[in-house]
C-alpha cells in the first residue's frame, strides 16, 4: 500500500470516529504499541489494522477501481467533444470556413476556462474544479459502497493540508483538456486531407488591418516552429471571397493548426506536466496534523500509558472468522491459558513438559499482560479453556479472539462441569456457534496430546 493510500486511510479512520464514535481498538493499539516507531507511525498501524477490519481497505481499492473507470469515462467524453470542436469549426466543406469563428468554436471555450483555473490557483479559489467534482460524483456513483462514503472527504481534507488538492485538479482537469485538444487536432488534420476547405474572414465594423494585424500576431509563434502564416496580400483577399489558390489554402490550414497548437496543446501540456511534478514533490511533504482531536486523543493509548477495556460500539450480527497473523516460522511452542474460571475447579491440569501454562486471565491486568507476551513471544499452538457454563458474551469471545490470533495454531477447549452440575444444553449450543462463526476448532476434553506434539 503507498504512503498516500496510508494516510488516506488514517484520514478516513479519524473522520469516521469523529462522526460515530470510537471504534472498538484494543488489539489494534496493543499491535500498535508492540510494533514501536513514533506516534504518527502507531497512529497509522492503529488505522490500517482498524481498515483491514471494518471493510475499509476493501472499500478503497473498490474506489480505486471505480476512480479509474470514471476518468476512462470522462476521457472517451473528451475525445468526443474535441472531435466535436473540429467538425463545428470546419463545418461540412459546402461552405466557405470563417476563419475567426473557426478560431473561436476552438480555442474560445478553453481559454477561457484555462484563465478562470489559473487565477483560482493562483487566488486559492476553486474555479475550475467542476470536472474534478463530477469525477469524485461519478467514482462514487461507481463504486456504490456505503463503506466509501467518507473516503472522497477524507483525501479532500489530507490534500488541502498541503495545497495539494489544487494540484490534483490541475492535472485532472488539464489532462482532460489535453486529450480534447488532441482529438480536435487530429481530426482537424484528417478533415483537411480529406476534403477541400476555402477560408474568408468577415467584418462589419473593423478594417482589413485589423484583421491582418491580428493574424500575423497570432502566427507569431506557430512561425517559429515551422507553420506557415498567410501574406498580407492573402489576408486582403481572403476578405472578399474565399481564395481558390492552392497556396492560400495550405497557408490557412497550416496557420489554423499552429495556433490550435501552439495555444491550445502545448499550454494544456505544459500545465498537466507541471501541476503533475508538483503533486509528486508535494506528496512526500504530507504528514497527518497531529493538533487535531481525533489523533491528539491517541497519544495517551499509543504512546503509551494506559489502555481502556470494554465495548464501546454495537455488537455485530455475526463474528467474523479469526485469521491468525503469526506464521510457523515467527512461533514456537505451545501454551494453556483459561479464560475466567472460578474457585471450583482444580487448575492447572497436568501438563506436558513442553507446554507451558499461562494461568487464568480474570483481570484486566492479567490479559493485557499475556496479549502484550504474546505479541512479542507468539506461540506454535494455543489451547484456550472456556467454562460452558458462563454466557459467551462478548467480551470473552473478544478475547478469545485476540489470543488466536496471536498464535499460529489455536483450539477451545470447552470444559466439562464439575462433579454434581451440568451444562445448560442452550448455553453450550451458543459456544459452538459462536466458536463455529469465529472458526476455531474446539472440543469438550484435554488437546493435551495436540498440544505436546502438534498431533491428535
Amino acid at each position: 500500500m503507498t504512503e498516500l493510500n496510508t494516510l488516506w486511510l488514517t484520514e478516513t479512520i479519524r473522520l469516521r470516529e469523529e462522526h460515530a464514535g470510537p471504534l472498538e481498538d484494543l488489539e489494534a493499539n496493543r499491535l500498535a504499541r508492540s510494533a514501536g516507531g513514533d506516534l504518527p507511525s502507531r497512529i497509522q498501524r492503529r488505522a490500517l489494522w482498524l481498515a483491514e477490519r471494518d471493510g475499509l481497505a476493501a472499500a478503497l481499492k473498490h474506489w480505486l477501481q471505480s476512480a479509474r473507470l470514471a476518468l476512462i469515462v470522462m476521457a472517451v467524453l473528451a475525445v468526443i467533444s474535441g472531435a466535436g470542436l473540429a467538425f463545428a469549426a470546419l463545418g461540412d466543406g459546402l461552405h466557405p470556413v470563417n476563419v475567426f469563428w473557426a478560431l473561436g468554436s476552438l480555442l474560445g471555450l478553453n481559454l477561457i476556462l484555462l484563465l478562470s483555473w489559473a487565477l483560482g490557483l493562483v487566488f486559492a479559489g476553486e474555479q475550475g474544479a467542476s470536472l474534478a467534482r463530477l469525477w469524485l460524483w461519478l467514482s462514487e456513483k461507481l463504486a456504490r459502497d456505503a463503506k466509501a462514503a467518507q473516503l472522497a472527504p477524507a483525501l479532500l481534507l489530507l490534500l488541502q493540508r498541503r495545497k495539494l488538492n489544487r494540484l490534483a485538479i490541475g492535472v485532472l482537469v488539464n489532462s482532460l483538456w489535453l486529450l480534447a485538444m488532441l482529438s480536435a487536432l487530429v481530426i482537424l488534420l484528417m478533415l483537411m486531407a480529406t476534403r477541400r476547405y476555402g477560408f474568408v474572414w468577415e467584418t462589419t465594423i473593423l478594417s482589413a488591418d485589423t484583421f491582418i494585424a491580428v493574424t500575423q500576431a497570432l502566427g507569431t509563434l506557430p512561425a517559429l516552429f515551422g507553420f506557415s502564416v498567410p501574406t498580407e496580400e492573402m489576408i486582403r483577399a481572403s476578405g472578399d471571397a474565399a481564395l481558390n489558390i492552392e497556396s492560400a489554402r495550405q497557408a490557412w490550414a497550416a496557420w489554423l493548426v499552429g495556433v490550435l497548437l501552439v495555444y491550445g496543446v502545448v499550454p494544456r501540456l505544459l500545465l498537466a506536466l507541471f501541476c503533475l511534478w508538483r503533486w509528486n514533490t508535494g506528496q512526500t511533504a504530507l504528514r497527518l496534523d497531529l493538533n487535531l482531536p481525533g489523533y491528539a486523543q491517541l497519544r495517551e493509548r499509543l504512546m503509551p500509558t494506559s489502555e481502556r477495556l470494554g465495548v464501546s460500539d454495537i455488537a455485530p450480527a455475526q463474528l467474523h472468522r479469526v485469521e491468525s497473523g503469526v506464521t510457523e516460522q515467527q512461533s514456537d511452542g505451545a501454551l494453556l491459558v483459561a479464560i475466567e474460571l472460578d474457585d471450583q475447579r482444580p487448575w492447572p491440569p497436568q501438563l506436558p513438559k513442553n507446554v507451558s501454562n499461562a494461568g487464568i486471565l480474570d483481570s484486566r491486568e492479567s490479559r493485557h499482560k499475556l496479549l502484550e507476551q504474546l505479541s512479542r513471544f507468539p506461540p506454535a499452538r494455543l489451547a484456550i479453556a472456556c467454562d460452558p457454563r458462563r454466557s459467551p458474551d462478548r467480551g470473552s469471545l473478544a478475547l478469545v479472539a485476540e489470543l488466536a490470533r496471536s498464535a499460529s495454531a489455536t483450539r477451545v477447549w470447552l470444559l466439562q462441569a464439575p462433579p454434581g452440575e451440568a451444562l445448560d444444553a442452550e448455553r453450550l449450543g451458543d459456544w459452538h456457534v459462536a466458536l463455529q462463526q469465529l472458526e476455531l476448532p474446539f472440543a469438550d476434553c484435554a488437546p493435551m496430546n495436540w498440544l505436546e506434539t502438534g498431533h491428535d
